[in-house]
């Protein structure tokens, strides 16, 4: 009896471990589904629907189409990421619930506050949206405008201006079209995004949108993460299942 009872004993403590150390493999949630501790942004703009983060602006009386909104704001979270994979899911809908019409948004990383009292994030974008555009490509906010459409493999080489690198397009991953068709217009969808060193990368549901390389000094190895609620028209965006692994 006692050898049997020590043996029951290895397996379960063994499982114990093996489930803490997946556990760890997989990740930390940076959203506890609950309030919005350990993000910062503008309360009239962000709050916690339905167990998401959910980021919303309002018809503006003077002018029903447009939002109260006069520029980009974001919702920092307070810490910093430079090797990583971010994984999460996002909805986007626009004014009567909708994925039609406009509304545009993304995940800045490896990124900087420009602008700490207007909540305001300049650096890499993981880009998504109402529409058949942007979602998925790279886009750096205040910075250097699209380093890659969707579809593209690119590098990015250092010029005299900064602002203007040279993005030579060395690849493909598929018609943009076909990716698009992947995407989800008003429901969910996840997103993944994997940086190391130079190497930047995106994914949607699966499918990968972007592969970058930036060899510029302006590429930036660390910084911040933050979640866009765009000017414009009014819209609503969610998020959830934030998961970020930091990897060596």
């Amino acid at each position: 009896m006692k050898h049997s009872t020590l043996l029951s004993f290895i397996p379960v403590f063994a499982l114990a471990l093996a489930g803490s150390i997946a556990s760890a493999e997989e990740g930390k949630a940076l959203f506890n589904g609950k309030n919005l501790t350990g993000w910062k942004g503008f309360s009239e703009l962000w709050s916690v629907k339905d167990g998401c983060i959910t980021g919303q602006t309002q018809p503006d009386p003077a002018a029903p189409n447009k939002s109260t909104l006069k520029s980009n704001t974001f919702l920092i979270w307070d810490g910093e990421v430079s090797d990583f994979e971010l994984t999460y899911k996002y909805k986007i809908v626009d004014k009567d619930g909708k994925g039609t019409g406009f509304g545009n948004s993304g995940v800045q990383y490896r990124s900087k506050i420009v602008d700490e009292k207007g909540f305001v994030i300049a650096g890499y974008q993981a880009d998504f949206e109402i529409g058949k555009t942007y979602s998925g490509i790279l886009y750096e906010e205040k910075g250097r405008g699209i380093l890659a459409k969707r579809g593209e493999k690119t590098v990015i080489k250092q010029t005299e201006d900064p602002k203007k690198p040279n993005i030579e397009i060395t690849g493909t991953l598929g018609v943009s079209d076909e990716i698009q068709a992947g995407i989800k217009q008003g429901d969910w969808n996840e997103y993944k995004v994997i940086a190391k060193g130079r190497h930047l990368q995106h994914f949607i549901n699966g499918r990968q949108t972007v592969d970058v390389t930036d060899e510029t000094a302006e590429g930036a190895k660390k910084g911040v993460l933050a979640l866009q609620i765009h000017a414009g028209p009014p819209f609503t965006v969610q998020f959830k299942d934030i998961i970020l692994k930091e990897l060596k």
